[in-house]
């Protein structure tokens, strides 16, 4: 007879008592029996999230077994992967190994499914036994351990028609081009910061496909070369490189762009802190900000707004979308270009 288990995952929750599992400092991670709403993940891969990840390279100094110690140490005092640093987590992708006897026939799920994890490895109970292989270029990690997946935790299938690595790298953005979907209007003026990057390319599909030839999508990149990728797939109508930290520059160019105007919709996807003024600044006082980036300080964003007098509307990164997921993946299968890219760099 299996343990009754609650819904949230309290019952893996050691400390503090009564917290959920993504603020508490320690889970339960012992595998060996589950309870009667849980599902068991033989574990094939962790995307990191981009933001810890690239602290962990940092710290690590790029050292491959230094990342190794890191991960082991954060997964052996809590039970998860947490960065102490940054807060996030990541998600996985991995084999439904087992499910618990009060979830059997009420899921679409069956032992042997491949699914990719949607909620962050932050609340995620995981064991890790060895790990196998880090591409450090595209935050992934392959181990060999088990996970587990609460009654409210949500997940993905692994379709048939697209590659592994491309849905795993796709999916775990999935949040940041369905929150554009939602957010971005026709005939708006969308600002996206980080542009070049994973969540950034699909959130200027999005953005272009819901502005409209009536809207304007403008990309900023880091690099030359993440500059003449955007450009090539044709997604904005100015991409430009820029340090988005430092604010009043990028807010000039954007203004010449917009002759004054600003934007209506900016959306952050960078991987790195101080970056929340120059969002501000490039936002019209009646715009929306989406923060999707896990480099965030909403302490910054908060007192940062207020300190330049704008009134601008800011949204807390929420990975999750409904149907985040589907939109992602049929964003994958409408651009032949974006899909080809992202199997050159991600999977």
């Amino acid at each position: 007879m299996q343990k009754v288990g609650n819904k949230y995952g309290l019952h893996r929750v050691i400390e503090p008592v009564g917290v959920l599992p993504q603020p508490a400092n320690k889970l339960d991670n012992n595998m060996d029996e589950i309870y009667d709403n849980e599902i068991l993940i033989d574990v094939q891969t962790l995307n990191v999230d981009s933001a810890s990840f690239t602290q962990i390279k940092e710290q690590a100094g790029g050292d491959h077994e230094k990342i190794k110690e890191i991960m082991f140490d954060i997964v052996a005092k809590q039970g998860k992967h947490r960065n102490p640093v940054t807060g996030s987590g990541g998600m996985l992708l991995g084999k439904v190994a087992k499910i618990g006897d009060a979830l059997k026939g009420k899921i679409d799920l069956k032992e042997g499914d491949k699914i990719a994890t949607l909620v962050s490895l932050s609340l995620t109970p995981l064991r890790i036994d060895k790990i196998k292989e880090i591409r450090d270029e595209i935050d992934q990690v392959d181990i060999d351990g088990q996970a587990i997946l609460f009654e409210s935790g949500i997940y993905a299938k692994i379709p048939d028609d697209l590659p592994e690595g491309l849905v795993l790298s796709a999916l775990d953005v999935a949040g940041a081009p369905a929150q554009t979907a939602k957010l971005v209007k026709p005939g708006d003026t969308v600002v996206i910061i980080g542009a070049g990057g994973k969540s950034g390319m699909l959130c200027c599909y999005e953005a272009k496909k819901r502005a409209g030839v009536t809207g304007t999508v403008i990309g900023i990149t880091h690099s030359e070369k993440s500059t003449k990728r955007l450009q090539d797939l044709e997604l904005c109508d100015y991409v430009f490189p820029a340090n988005a930290t430092q604010p009043v520059a990028v807010m000039e160019k954007i203004s010449e762009l917009t002759k004054g105007e600003m934007a209506d919709i900016c959306i952050n996807n960078v991987n790195i802190p101080d970056t929340e003024m120059t969002s501000i600044l490039c936002t019209k006082p009646s715009g929306t900000i989406y923060f999707f980036s896990m480099a965030t300080s909403f302490t910054k964003a908060a007192l940062g707004a207020e300190g330049v007098g704008s009134d601008v509307n800011m949204i807390v990164g929420n990975g999750y979308a409904k149907g985040h997921a589907e939109i992602t993946l049929q964003i994958m299968r409408e651009s032949e270009k974006l899909r080809k890219v992202f199997l050159e760099l991600y999977a």
